[in-house]
């Protein structure tokens, strides 16, 4: 296991987390755009528990790594699924916010492939 792997995979448990903390903790920067975008405000929780679940898996996956890729390859499909929200919501200009978050997961992937 390298230590960029290791790096990439704690900075996208990370920025997942972060993710989460701001939608649990309804931080106005994140439900405001979510509320734009139409996505009914119950759903809120149950998205911040899987980028939660997500950011778990990541570390996890240090030791365990079929969890570590069960857990990015779910992390993608959501950012994925973020992308096309804010596109169906023709909010270009916020597009590449949920791929900053995407990207040190698919970083995590393909350096644990690569190993």
């Amino acid at each position: 296991m390298s230590t960029t792997y290791i790096v990439v995979t704690v900075l996208g448990a990370a920025m997942a987390a972060f993710s989460a903390g701001s939608v649990f903790f309804r931080a106005a920067w994140v439900v405001q755009p979510l509320a734009e975008y139409g996505v009914p405000r119950s759903w809120w929780p149950w998205l911040g528990t899987a980028k939660a679940a997500g950011a778990a898996g990541l570390l996890v996956g240090l030791f365990v790594p079929v969890i570590g890729v069960v857990a990015g390859i779910g992390l993608v499909l959501y950012f994925t699924g973020a992308v096309i929200t804010v596109i169906r919501a023709r909010s270009y200009s916020h597009t590449p916010f949920p791929l900053m978050y995407m990207a040190p997961v698919v970083g995590s992937l393909a350096l644990g492939f690569a190993a």
